[in-house]
Order: structure tokens, then C-alpha cells, then sequence
């Protein structure tokens, strides 16, 4: 039975939240229907072992920047792979990945390219040569209305652009149960600059006058561990800090927690927020990009000024004064994600993308099976 050859091109499979949904695209999409080949610059990414474990060899295209010696050539030889394995569909789902595989697929003729927005935080150049590259894609998918809404400010024509929200496996969180125990805040998040951690490390004090038994549970690492831990020590609260590090276990993290809280100063469509509701947490989050298409004002959770302490503290200490409160947005955040987020949802409207664009595709053929 002949199938349709996609190539679905990641940057690298290290921990994140895009790496983690293209992971679930990549085992789920229908074999009965498409041949799926994994495509990624580095192999170093910790996750990569579970995707060269898949059905096809994961196809390495290794380039150290876009004005080093020899990425030229890669793209070429990128070029020569897709046209070799007949690639049907290229989805590129990362910065990099858009900019070197759609020019590289155009150049290919590949029938379908699709591009990806999925986040915010980019630097100008990449950000011009990221425009450039999209027109070299059929369609692009957003992972929420905020990031459709930013590729239309940078010009991109609204019927080139399809939001397909991130999905999750709710089965594997459970429903929080409220204890006597001391009040937990958890976040999940790769230790960077945008996600504003420092905002949570200043509010902390406020909170601890109030609950000085509080527990903070940051799980995720990156380049400002070392200065968050010298805030806390500072400030006198990383006594009640616990940096987990990179966590696999999420749900067992979240499990142990009363409120989840993301104050970052930008976000398409976090995958954290989504897992917390999901375990039945209420959220306080920052008012920014996609956050408020997840998180309800006062019937989910809370939404924030982003880099204000005194409304992240107020608004977390508001959900711990009133745990019935809380109990209830969270149970309202877990009916809204099992009705709409899922990976199974996101999966079939990737698969519905794919065959109704190929179908409209001069001279791009299907197997008679998926006519």
C-alpha cells in the first residue's frame, strides 16, 4: 500500500514544549497513511534516542548557523534528500527549521510545505529571515490565535495561515486533592529570561509573610538557574525554593501542587499551562499572547500584568486564602482542556491539513487509498 512520504523537520529533540508535541505528531501520525521521517539539525538533544527509536531513520542535516561555512551546502543536500524520498509534505515546526527547510523544500518542488509559528521570542534578524522564508510555504500553523494574529501584523495573508492549538494526553494527570499540608507553587518551565522567573522570586517574600510554610517547586533548568538561585538567596526565601531541574515526571510534579503560575513576559501557546489544567490546577499567568485563549479571568485561574510582583503575589495569595475557589478553577481548567486540547485533536487536524492541501496540489498525486 502506497503512503504519502512527510518529513517533519525539528531544530533538536531536546526538552521543550514544541519538541514535546512534534514528538507526539511524529508517533501518531496514521503509517497506514503517511511514511514519517523525522528530520533535525544536532543529534545531542536528550530526547533524540526516543525518536531514532520510530519507524524511520531521523535524517540529520548538521549546521552551526546561517553564515558559517557549509550550510549552504547542507541545504542542498537537504534539497537532494527530500527530492530522493519524494516528499510530499515538509513540515518545518522551529525558527531554524523554517528558515533553512523551506527555501530547501521550495527549491525541491516538494507539492506541500508548511511552516510553523510557535512562540514569540526571536531575535530581529532571525525574525527577517524568518518572514523571508515563509514565502516559500504553502500554509503556516500557529499554535493559538495570538501567533496567527502576530504573523498577520508581519504581513502574512490570513488565508496562508491555520491555527492548530497544541494538544496533551489527559490520562496522565490526575486530579488534584486539596490537603492541610503546606501550600505548593509550581512551575514548569525552561529556565530563561522570558519566562520572567524572577518576578515569582520577588513576589515569594510577600507571599512567605503570610504563608511562611509555602513551598515554590520550579521544575525545568536553563541558562538562569545560577542567577535565580543568587536571587533567592538574597532576597531570603530560596530556603522555601525547590529547583527540581529537568523533569520527565510533569504530572507527578504537579500532583504535588495547589496553584501553577507562568509569569512570563511572552508565550504562544504554553504546553505547562495546558498540563496544569489538566491535572486540575489553577493557573495564574501572565495577561500575554496566547495565555488568555487558555486560562478564563476568574473561571480558570488568574490573569497578571506581566512583570509586576505585587499582582502575581495578590493573585496567588488569593487563590491560597480560598482554596474552595481555587478547587473550582481548576476543575473548570480540567473540563476545558479534556474537551479541546488533546493530542488525538491535534493529530487529526495536522492529518486533515495535510490531505485536503495535497489534494488541491497541480500535479501532487495521493495513494487511491486516502483519495
Amino acid at each position: 500500500m502506497s503512503r504519502i512520504p512527510i518529513a517533519i523537520f525539528v531544530d533538536r529533540f531536546a526538552p521543550g514544549g514544541t519538541q514535546r508535541q512534534m514528538i507526539e505528531l511524529l508517533r501518531r501520525l496514521d503509517r497506514r497513511r503517511f511514511r514519517v521521517h523525522p528530520v533535525c539539525f544536532h543529534t545531542e538533544g536528550t530526547w533524540f534516542k526516543q525518536v531514532a527509536a520510530l519507524d524511520e531513520p531521523v535524517a540529520v542535516f548538521p549546521i552551526h548557523g546561517f553564515r558559517r561555512p557549509g550550510t549552504a551546502l547542507q541545504l542542498l543536500s537537504f534539497s537532494r534528500w527530500c527530492r530522493t524520498n519524494n516528499i510530499a509534505v515538509l513540515q518545518t515546526c522551529e525558527v531554524y527549521s523554517n528558515i533553512f527547510g523551506l527555501p530547501a523544500g521550495m527549491l525541491a518542488s516538494t507539492p506541500l510545505r508548511i511552516g510553523s509559528r510557535r512562540g514569540f521570542v526571536e531575535p530581529p534578524g532571525l525574525q527577517r529571515l524568518q518572514r523571508r522564508a515563509y514565502s516559500a510555504a504553502h500554509r503556516i500553523v500557529a499554535n493559538s490565535q495570538a501567533a496567527a494574529e502576530r504573523l498577520r501584523v508581519e504581513g502574512i495573508a490570513d488565508s496562508k495561515i491555520q491555527v492548530i492549538p497544541n494538544g496533551i494526553d489527559p490520562a496522565l494527570f490526575h486530579v488534584h486533592e486539596y490537603s492541610a499540608r503546606p501550600r505548593r507553587i509550581a512551575m514548569v518551565a525552561c529556565l530563561r529570561e522570558e519566562k520572567r522567573i524572577d518576578v515569582l522570586v520577588t513576589a515569594a517574600s510577600r507571599i512567605l509573610s503570610r504563608y511562611p510554610d509555602a513551598e515554590f517547586l520550579i521544575a525545568g533548568d536553563g541558562t538562569c538557574r545560577d542567577a535565580l538561585v543568587a536571587q533567592a538567596r538574597e532576597l531570603g526565601v530560596f530556603g522555601r525554593f525547590q529547583f527540581l531541574g529537568h523533569r520527565d515526571d510533569v504530572p507527578a510534579v504537579l500532583a504535588q501542587a495547589d496553584v501553577f503560575v507562568l509569569p512570563s513576559r511572552s508565550e504562544a501557546s504554553p504546553n505547562s499551562v495546558i498540563e496544569a489544567m489538566a491535572a486540575g490546577l489553577p493557573v495564574v499567568a501572565s495577561n500575554v499572547g496566547g495565555i488568555p485563549e487558555l486560562v478564563t479571568e476568574g473561571q480558570t485561574g488568574r490573569l497578571v500584568p506581566p512583570g509586576n510582583p505585587e499582582a502575581l503575589a495578590s493573585a496567588l495569595l488569593d487563590l491560597l486564602d480560598h482554596p474552595g475557589r481555587a478547587a473550582e478553577f481548576g476543575r473548570n481548567g480540567r473540563e476545558r482542556i479534556a474537551r479541546t486540547y488533546s493530542f488525538d485533536r491535534m493529530v487529526e487536524q495536522f492529518e486533515s491539513l495535510y490531505l485536503s492541501e495535497l489534494a488541491t496540489k497541480q500535479g501532487a498525486t495521493l495513494p487511491e487509498e486516502v483519495v
